[in-house]
């Protein structure tokens, strides 16, 4: 008999779950004071702009691919609201420091635990594995999953991250419910409603929803059968598969509008560009934006160089290396989970999300595309770790003939190892304070002498524009890879524009400025002086600014 957990020990177990994924996270929110990386700034500095009467705008302007190119300027050309949306909730009770928008990070991200565990019971379920180690299983999932690194990390960071992991889980859990329903699924179960919505909100979060749809049409396509066993006809396939599709264009649908209302094009046109970027800082390029002439000019060589760094960068950096070793096990255990029912729709996806990446945004996903999508894939990694380590065990203790339970030995060993690699994210707080602590001196010393950055500056040129503007509450410029010439050519765009801020070494600059390139000379640096604070000094090493204008 499956083993499936009373009404009562569910709810109990979920509320646990849920409230010890919470306290870790809550734990980990406080030591990070500031929204890292950028594109968290940008949801928060959106959110803020909102609640503060600005509308729908950011104060960074960093993809010069889609017009309009003024301020203020029209938020989510390539990203997608959902994320800024419910951020602003609690900002509009609380105020907008970067705590509050933190808390529906933290709220979402103590739900994957629970959808984790619930989709790890399901699957335990459909194995037939004795009440104990099933048990064992779901609930080591969830606790692994509470505690593991990339998990608790996009948990603290108000992003697209958290709420998108959460959302396809709990769509993949209720597609394998919908699909292995017995006696067959039912055209009116209203759940398909319901998986229309959590569609619809995942393409309110991330571009990769379209994974997520064309997983369910896949597998509602060919695997959905009626109460005899036997597969669907083919109108009634159509109408299990367009069911949720209405449903999910009609929540995408007030978006579509707006998109093309404000940028001419329902649909975000840099994604597509941004398959055609040869450098990663392709995405802030001005006067040289992506072409197809330039990305095939690579050659057959490059293009294969390219797929092969994306897919190292995805495996490694992403899934691998932050979740070791958990996710390296639960790997090498995958194949053996493609005829599990249950972990179908999710194992869909991930191939899906993983492969698009890799192979068609090789550039992209180096600087995060595949990462910010990776949540659902690193629960699907726990899932099948855990179940090699029951099977193990369960041989070891049948070879060995004890007869006591161990299959909490491998839920031990995942929550464990998960911990220790997880406090290196004391690091990660550091970071987030010193980022912090850099604009902060940089305002102060700036207005020391007499060039404040404030809205008397102009647009502001920066290699991290997002985070200047959400700290300054100024506008910014990206600055993109490119000859100084181009540079002049975007501060002239954009009248009043005359300083260039730099924090580290991007792409070429500042070194360019010395190599005698073409108007070169219209970079004049402005000497910060020394803070008075020790600490300040130390923060701002590195930090240059440069006046921009050839009649200086």
């Amino acid at each position: 008999m499956n083993w499936r957990p009373s009404r009562r020990e569910a709810w109990g177990t979920a509320a646990v779950l849920f409230i010890f994924a919470l306290l870790v996270r809550v734990a980990f929110a406080r030591t990070v004071p500031f929204p890292t990386p950028e594109d968290t700034a940008y949801y928060v500095m959106v959110a803020r702009n909102l609640v503060t009467g600005h509308g729908l705008t950011s104060d960074a302007l960093w993809s010069f691919q889609t017009p309009p190119l003024s301020f203020p300027r029209p938020a989510f050309e390539v990203w997608l609201p959902l994320p800024s949306l419910l951020i602003a909730l609690p900002m509009a009770l609380f105020g907008t420091s970067f705590a509050v928008a933190q808390v529906p990070a933290v709220l979402v991200g103590a739900l994957i635990p629970v959808l984790a565990w619930r989709l790890a019971g399901d699957v335990a379920g459909e194995l037939g594995l004795p009440s104990g180690r099933a048990r064992t299983l779901a609930i080591g999932v969830g606790l692994t999953a509470a505690v593991e690194l990339p998990l608790v990390l996009f948990s603290a960071l108000p992003d697209s991250t958290g709420v998108f992991a959460a959302i396809v889980l709990g769509a993949c859990l209720l597609i394998s419910r919908l699909l292995g329903k017995p006696g067959g699924i039912r055209i009116r179960d209203p759940r398909l409603i319901g998986l229309g919505v959590l569609i619809g909100l995942a393409a309110l979060a991330r571009n990769e929803a379209v994974w997520l749809a064309l997983a369910w049409a896949g597998l509602a396509w060919f695997t959905a059968r009626d109460a005899t066993g036997r597969r669907l006809p083919r109108p009634e396939r159509l109408r299990l598969v367009g069911v949720p599709a209405v449903v999910a264009i009609l929540v995408f649908a007030p978006w579509l509008a707006r998109d093309w209302l404000v940028f001419g094009n329902p649909l975000p046109g840099q994604a597509a560009a941004n398959a055609l970027s040869v450098s990663g800082f392709d995405i802030f390029a001005w006067s040289n934006p992506p072409t197809l002439a330039r990305y095939l000019g690579v050659g057959i060589e490059g293009l294969l160089q390219m797929r092969v760094d994306g897919f190292n960068h995805n495996l490694l950096s992403v899934l691998l290396v932050p979740s070791f070793p958990i996710g390296l096990i639960g790997l090498l255990r995958l194949p053996w989970t493609i005829r599990i029912r249950a972990l179908r729709p999710l194992l869909l996806v991930a191939l899906l999300t993983f492969g698009v990446t890799t192979l068609v945004f090789p550039v992209a996903t180096t600087w995060g595309t595949f990462l910010h999508a990776a949540g659902p894939v690193h629960v699907l990694l726990i899932i099948a770790c855990l179940l090699g380590l029951d099977a193990l065990f369960a041989r070891l203790s049948a070879w060995r003939g004890w007869t006591n339970e161990v299959a909490w030995l491998g839920a031990t060993l995942t929550i464990a190892s998960a911990i220790l690699f997880s406090l290196a994210l004391a690091g990660y707080g550091r970071q987030s304070a010193d980022i912090a602590s850099r604009y902060q001196a940089l305002g102060v010393q700036m207005a020391a002498i007499g060039r404040p950055l404030d809205a008397s500056a102009g647009p502001v040129v920066s290699d991290f524009p997002i985070w200047l503007a959400y700290q300054a509450q100024i506008h910014t410029l990206a600055l993109p890879d490119e000859p100084p010439s181009s540079v002049v050519d975007l501060a002239a765009h954009f009248p009043g524009t005359r300083y260039l801020v730099i924090s580290e070494d991007h792409g070429s600059w500042p070194a360019v400025l010395a190599s005698g390139a073409a108007q070169a000379g219209c970079f004049h640096e402005i000497q910060l002086g020394t803070p008075t604070d020790p600490a300040a000094a130390t923060t701002l090493a590195g930090t240059r600014v440069f006046e921009i204008g050839c009649a200086l």
